[in-house]
């Protein structure tokens, strides 16, 4: 078959011509409308503050509809270096405490009032050198000891006054473990570095006792200064060992509680808060 061309008439092509000159005037309007909804959409991102990596189209709504001043979440960034160990401030550095010192003492200045009734024995405290504990703070413990009303002056005749000079009825004295340990040897007792003794009219506290206590009275060393002193003017007043009256009763100050304390409960005075004297036992 053999194709023919249509011959257009003049009206026709007129017709045509308006018709697609005003479709191109309409394509025109479309494309720059798009144009300007392009520039007032990037115009309005940008007074967001949100840009978008990869233009994809569920950001863009999302941005859109952001509140100003506000950014999208971002995963936290890693650190970018390990934070150092860290100290606990309420585990205080272990005390520093010498085998053995110069036999030198310090004596605690000034003195104190009279505690309990009757004629005051008098004592000193002395610390040794070169250890780093004041006399002052240990005078201080020793007074609050024999000032308390479950101690010995609760037995109604002993009294107790510190002094700094003059005559003296005993000493306490605070010393390293091979300090202790001579002195101790003095009258035929060996401490084996690790106890107290009252020898000689001296009541020698092992410098590691005091610091530390023992495993029982390890959380309450405050409470274990009284028992050292406790026991230890104890036999300056004559009274020996005890031990455990029973289980659950309060352990005897006479008692060796450092040697463990055979179903006694922990207690550091002779005495109780009624003025009952807590014994047990003569030790064997």
């Amino acid at each position: 078959m053999t194709a023919h061309k249509a011959t257009r008439s003049p009206s026709r092509r007129r017709r045509n011509g308006v018709s697609h000159a005003a479709a191109r005037r309409s394509r025109t309007k479309v494309w720059g409308g798009l144009a300007a909804l392009t520039v007032l959409s990037v115009t309005g991102f940008t007074a967001v503050g949100w840009t978008s990596a990869d233009g994809h189209n569920d950001r863009a709504r999302s941005a859109a509809h952001a509140k100003p001043g506000s950014e999208p979440s971002r995963s936290p960034r890693p650190a970018t270096s390990s934070p150092g160990p860290s100290h606990s401030a309420s585990t205080p550095p272990a005390p520093k405490i010498p085998a053995t010192g110069p036999d030198t003492f310090t004596t605690a200045a000034g003195g104190s009032a009279k505690a309990g009734t009757g004629t005051a024995l008098r004592y000193r405290v002395e610390v040794e050198d070169d250890i780093d504990l004041s006399a002052a703070s240990v005078a201080k413990e020793v007074e609050r000891i024999f000032a308390d009303p479950r101690g010995w002056t609760a037995d109604g005749h002993s009294a107790f006054q510190r002094v700094s000079s003059g005559a003296t009825d005993f000493v306490v004295r605070v010393a390293t473990p091979g300090t202790v340990d001579r002195k101790c040897a003095e009258g035929g007792l060996d401490t084996e570095g690790r106890y107290n003794c009252s020898v000689n009219h001296k009541v020698m506290v092992n410098l590691e006792r005091w610091l530390l206590a023992t495993p029982v009275y390890a959380k309450d060393v405050t409470a274990y200064h009284a028992l050292i002193i406790n026991h230890e003017v104890g036999h300056f007043l004559g009274h020996g060992h005890v031990t455990c009256p029973g289980p659950g009763e309060p352990a005897p100050a006479m008692m060796q509680q450092i040697k463990g304390m055979h179903g006694c409960v922990p207690n550091v005075w002779p005495y109780d808060e009624r003025g009952r004297y807590l014994t047990g036992p003569a030790a064997p």
